[in-house]
């Protein structure tokens, strides 16, 4: 065993805490602990920031001028090499920080480059980077949601004269126009981007400046180096700085109920594709065959959308189970927000790009929609037929049920009942309940929110404006 106050490693694979230490780390407790195959996505904002907190060093005083400038200069180096893919990592450091760091070392030397962590902890920057890392993937996440609410409604507009059942309970129940029932998606996303917009108001908040978990005890410029990062606030409290993930977990709480929404969607195409439906045929470019059934044609795509909603859902557990026990402040168990936050990004971008895909090349068929929207889908509105004449609704609803059991035992639809028949259940019916058809059915639900044509057609401006807004934003 080396004795006390025997000089310490140092060089490639040297820990920066290694004076500590005299032996070296075990080599499974490296492998154990090493974050560099997940936090190496984080390189160019590590870089980033180094130069901001660089700058400010030197504008302080905190450092020597030549010695930020070769920071500066080393660092845009480095950001060139990253960019362009020839930034080599070394696994014998344990995270993308250390190896930017050991890379600017072997630029400009190990004295300039040791200047550059003044002032700064790795929890602080490891909290700046990531926060950086978000305020980008939520920019990202609400563009791939605003391309999907684009391709509703592209396809909402152009059936926007198709009829086809409205369900609950997944039965049969009132007719509605195809596009005001994809309109419930824009809807649905809508709220999804509103989320994400105000998760991206809580990540926008620096905690650069707040040391390990203390502040640190030089004149720094923390307002400095935000308006470089371009964010927006400072964090208030330097232990809640290092130790806070509620950014992280918003975000994977505002994607799986983005993902719950986007299932719901595949699942409605993967129902509507079958044969039993019929009412959309999947385009062949989306879809998948059978290694034994030659006439299969499969909605994978849908299906895989519906099935990694399941990851998504995962990465918010694992975070906050992560997070439940943890004391203030910075624990190494918080190494474990990143794995679950690039998964939940990266599955539910990659299926709204497809799913946005598929929605427009997906080919609908009317007739049987408008065949699905008849039958006894008419029932509440000879219900409501009745109430007009003053017959109280609950009386109404009665009179009609019995009406509907009556068709069904003589195995006939409503539109193939008579009207001497009609008039066996209440003398109120006159000739003008046969006109009741499904089109007079959707025009009657004239309210703001209905399915009437005329709505429709307000609810689709209303998407588009919102739609260009946020385009020319």
């Amino acid at each position: 065993m080396p004795e006390r106050g025997a000089p310490r490693r140092t060089g490639a694979g040297a820990k920066l805490w290694a004076g500590r230490f005299l032996e070296p780390t075990n080599p499974l407790v490296d492998a154990y602990t090493s974050s560099l195959d997940v936090d190496r996505r984080m390189a160019a904002e590590d870089v980033r920031g180094s130069i901001a907190h660089a700058r400010m060093l030197a504008k302080q005083g905190i450092i020597p001028n030549e010695d930020a400038e070769k920071i500066i200069e080393g660092l845009t180096q480095v950001a060139r090499e990253i960019e362009t893919g020839t930034f080599e990592m070394d696994e014998r450091l344990e995270d993308v920080h250390m190896n930017v760091e050991a890379r600017l070392a072997q630029l400009i030397g190990p004295e300039a480059a040791g200047r550059l962590h003044t002032a700064r902890s790795r929890n602080d920057q490891v909290v700046t980077d990531l926060r950086l890392w978000l305020k980008t993937a939520i920019a990202e996440t609400i563009a791939a949601l605003h391309d999907l609410e684009r391709a509703l409604v592209e396809v909402a507009t152009e059936n926007r004269r198709v009829v086809m059942p409205g369900y609950t309970h997944l039965q049969r129940a009132q007719p509605v126009l195809l596009a005001h029932h994809l309109l419930a998606y824009f809807e649905m996303f809508e709220r999804d981007i509103g989320r994400f917009a105000d998760c991206y108001a809580r990540t926008d908040v620096m905690g650069l400046g707040s040391g390990a978990l203390a502040g640190v005890p030089y004149p720094i410029d923390r307002e400095m180096v935000a308006q470089e990062l371009e964010f927006s606030a400072l964090s208030a409290n330097s232990i809640d700085a290092v130790s806070d993930r509620d950014f992280v977990a918003e975000y994977l709480a505002a994607a799986a109920i983005a993902m719950m929404h986007l299932s719901r969607l595949a699942e409605e195409v993967v129902l509507w594709s079958t044969t039993e439906f019929g009412y959309v045929e999947l385009p062949d470019a989306f879809s998948t065959g059978s290694s034994i059934m030659p006439q299969k044609k499969n909605p994978d795509v849908a299906e895989l959308a519906r099935g990694k909603t399941g990851r998504v859902y995962g990465a918010l557990v694992s975070l906050l189970t992560t997070m439940k026990g943890l004391p203030l402040a910075y624990n190494r168990d918080m190494q474990e927000d990143k794995a679950p936050l690039f998964e939940a990004y990266d599955t539910l971008t990659s299926s709204l790009e497809v799913m946005s895909e598929l929605m427009v090349n997906l080919r609908f068929r009317p007739l049987r929609m408008r065949r699905g929207s008849e039958g006894y889908l008419l029932a509440t509105d000879i219900a409501d037929y009745l109430t007009r004449k003053g017959m109280p609704f609950r009386e109404a609803h009665n009179i009609v049920g019995r009406l509907v059991a009556y068709a069904e035992d003589e195995g006939r639809d409503l539109s193939r009942i008579s009207l001497e028949e009609y008039r066996r259940f209440s003398p109120l019916f006159e000739a003008d309940v046969l006109e009741i058809d499904v089109w007079t059915s959707v025009r009657s639900r004239d309210v703001i929110g209905g399915t009437a044509p005329r709505r429709v057609s307000a609810a689709l401006r209303r998407a588009r404006a919102i739609l260009r807004r946020r385009e020319e934003a």
